[in-house]
């Protein structure tokens, strides 16, 4: 039962009993009495009067029950009774009630120390321990689909089944504080001190939102020269196209996706587009004077862009001027670019290119000429100015530096994959040499902890970790090689298995058939926004942060966040950041589709058991919602 007041004082009924209560000069004053609404006239039920304000009614178990402010009583023969309400359990120690609903075979209650709940003659109250996101709840509300939502002072919480999802400030509602929730149908309305947030949800297939995403990219104005690139909002409400430290790593994940979705589906214009995007791989590395050197990024001298000023370990950004004076490419490339590179043209060659001639022979070519420039240069990348970059190095000096002894694990089985794949693609003596002097150096063995979660942790190296892994199990069969690699999988997954991250999912699974929690993998996706705006997200508050039973969090104590509280993000950011984002920037969705299809083409994810193309597709149309479309010079030919 809902009760409410005009401006003008007059009482507005939204069911058929209520508490009564006078206003007068802008102030209201709550009575004891129950009321029933009869033949359009107002009765008081069985002339009873409570000596406490009443808040609120429901019916529950063909009784009536009343919330005060601390507590919770039912009406019978005229009087209110307290005593009998419960037999075992209470309200929480000196709470506050907020709000009372019967949804079933239980009354819920919202107060300030977790959401209590009344079955029977038992209370018991749902708190962080239970799952509850956040104690201090101040409403609830009946959903659409079984579940429940309930309002907190900060943020709002739905109840489906055993899970609690959060929905915080500033993606989902305009202000922290609930006051008020009602829910149509699929559509859930919440009413903040800021406004009112309208939460809809929309039958979508996961397949459908990868549509959706590959449509957002293109009408947003996020490709440009074949790059996926990130806009940033300008003071002026516009968007304007970034240009970061690793385009061309972050676009290896888009035509990863690509590779798998015409694996699957046969499509022609997919295998094109993969193509295509591929030429601007190859391009990062041809556009530079030095033979073998991929570019972090590439800018059109004069395009509306933003490139960033930043460099490795704190230093200037370095933007190179090629001769013709039309481009700018970004050096000091590090080894993230070179791991992203190798992992995508073997995804590429394996998928794609093996089926043009012309194609195959410029993927093994990129590769050869990475490769070799490395182990020429005495495995490092050499910059313009002849000096090694910063990062990109899996030389012995490096490796054995104690500066560095967290990095030797990493760059070691960067370096074994690095030559495991082109020794598959490339073949001939000088891999095999190279390869065995590797071996000599200790580097398998050293591959083993190449997970970090002591002294420092960073997310992105997880992400380098698992790049070298997929096609360095793929293809190394020496069984004196393989434990060490898959000493080093089982280590880093479990570590890394209660994050709940697709990639990293599908990633472990494929290589070693084990099961890899495939649900939570599937949810993780299902959890994606549909809006890529970087809405600022905050968690660091919430009760519920506990690590689930049976899982162990190396790095910290809590539990990893998902896309429905950290919004979109690249498989590089960290699942273990409570809070962050507002810059209200367009982020890129090409994580979702990376992980889609590699599930699809590996089973784990089954094709929707539909055709309707409601739920498969999205519809085209010819917008421009983001960034200004390119107008800048072509990409060369690349000859293929």
């Amino acid at each position: 039962t809902r009760t409410g007041f005009t401006a003008g004082g007059r009482v507005r009924l939204s069911a058929r009993l209520a508490t009564t209560f006078t206003y007068s000069r802008d102030q209201v004053e709550l009575a004891g009495s129950v009321l029933s609404l009869e033949n359009g006239v107002l009765k008081v039920i069985d002339g009873n009067q409570s000596r406490q304000p009443i808040l609120g009614v429901t019916s529950y178990s063909e009784t009536l029950y009343v919330r005060h402010a601390d507590s919770v009583a039912f009406l019978s023969k005229g009087r209110f009774n307290y005593d009998d309400v419960n037999d075992w359990g209470h309200l929480p120690r000196n709470s506050q009630t907020r709000d009372m609903l019967t949804i079933g075979s239980r009354v819920l209650v919202p107060t300030d120390k977790g959401l209590s709940v009344l079955r029977g003659m038992t209370w018991s109250t749902l708190t962080g321990e239970e799952g509850l996101c956040y104690e201090d709840t101040t409403c609830v509300a009946e959903g659409f689909d079984r579940d429940y939502w309930v309002g907190t002072t900060r943020g709002a919480i739905r109840a489906v089944g055993d899970e609690f999802h959060y929905f915080g400030y500033d993606r989902w509602i305009p202000d922290e504080r609930v006051n008020a929730i009602a829910c149509g149908d699929n559509v859930t309305y919440i009413a903040t001190d800021g406004g009112l947030g309208i939460i809809s949800f929309e039958p979508y297939t996961l397949q459908k939102k990868s549509e959706y995403y590959k449509r957002w990219i293109n009408e947003w104005g996020m490709r440009r020269l074949g790059f996926i690139n990130e806009l940033i909002l300008r003071d002026d409400g516009t968007y304007i196209r970034y240009l970061s430290d690793n385009d061309g790593g972050w676009t290896c994940h888009y035509l990863d996706a690509l590779c798998y979705e015409y694996a699957v589906t046969r499509d022609p214009e997919v295998k094109a587009e993969a193509i295509d995007t591929f030429r601007t791989i190859k391009w990062c590395e041809e556009i530079c004077p030095m033979v073998g050197f991929p570019a972090r990024a590439i800018y059109a001298v004069g395009e509306e862009a933003i490139k960033t000023e930043g460099g490795s370990a704190g230093r200037a950004a370095e933007w190179n001027l090629t001769e013709d004076g039309k481009w700018e490419w970004k050096g000091d490339t590090s080894s993230d670019e070179v791991a992203s590179h190798y992992y995508t043209l073997f995804i590429f060659y394996e998928l794609v290119a093996k089926e043009d001639e012309a194609v195959e022979a410029a993927a093994v070519e990129h590769i050869q000429r990475i490769t070799d420039h490395i182990i020429d240069n005495g495995w490092v990348l050499r910059d313009y100015d002849g000096k090694p970059t910063v990062w990109a190095r899996w030389d012995r000096d490096f490796i054995f530096d104690h500066e560095h002894h967290d990095e030797y694990a990493l760059n070691s089985a960067q370096a074994m994959n690095i030559i495991e794949i082109a020794r598959h693609m490339v073949g001939g003596e000088k891999y095999d040499q190279a390869k065995q002097q590797l071996i000599e150096w200790g580097y398998p063995e050293m591959t083993l902890r190449t997970k970090i979660v002591f002294p420092g942790y960073t997310h992105f190296d997880d992400r380098l970790a698992f790049l070298g892994y997929y096609p360095l199990l793929t293809y190394e069969s020496d069984p004196k090689l393989r434990p060490w690699y898959m000493r080093s999988l089982q280590r880093s997954w479990e570590a890394k298995r209660f994050e709940n991250q697709t990639w990293f999912h599908y990633i472990y699974g494929a290589l070693t058939g084990n099961e890899m929690r495939s649900e939570a993998a599937i949810d993780h996706l299902r959890q994606y926004p549909l809006d890529c705006r970087d809405y600022a997200f905050t968690n660091s508050h919430r009760d519920d942060l506990q690590v689930p039973e049976g899982f162990r969090n190396y790095v910290t104590d809590t539990k990893a966040m998902g896309p429905r509280e950290q919004g979109i993000r690249r498989w590089d950011r960290d699942p273990l950041q409570l809070d962050g984002g507002g810059s209200h920037g367009i982020l890129d969705p090409s994580s979702y589709l990376d992980a889609y299809w590699m599930g699809r083409y590996y089973g784990m994810i089954l094709a929707p058991e539909t055709d309707d193309p409601e739920l498969l597709t999205v519809e085209k149309r010819n917008l421009q919602l983001g960034a200004k479309p390119y107008d800048g010079p072509p990409r060369p030919d690349l000859g293929f």
